[in-house]
């Protein structure tokens, strides 16, 4: 399974679910979601700033993040940003292909 990190802020609209459900229904929710896509949920935080919520998820594949990730932002009352993520591992075989890349310029 893949991870990915999901970065979400609610609109006004959202905030006001938010405030219905409680956060830990949210976090309910989004696990019945992940889970419904074949994934589960591994870490849910509420945060300050630019993001309201942080997931981390795993997920069967892209096609099983783009659905979850469609289907929340399709509700507009959240907007969603997903940036899978690489082990340590796979980031160490990606350095070790030898590619064939000429940099602008040179």
């Amino acid at each position: 399974m893949a991870k990915y990190m999901i970065h979400a802020s609610y609109t006004p609209e959202g905030l006001q679910g938010l405030m219905k459900d409680k956060a830990s229904g949210r976090k309910s929710a989004v696990q019945a979601a992940v889970k419904s896509a074949g994934g589960k949920l591994e870490s849910f935080y509420f945060s300050f700033g630019h993001d309201d919520v942080v997931l981390i998820i795993d997920m069967p594949d892209n096609v099983s993040a783009a659905a979850l990730a469609l289907t929340t932002a399709a509700t507009g009352v959240v907007h969603i940003a997903t940036t899978p993520l690489l082990t340590v591992e796979e980031v160490d075989k990606a350095l070790a292909m030898k590619m064939k890349y000429r940099a602008p310029g040179e």
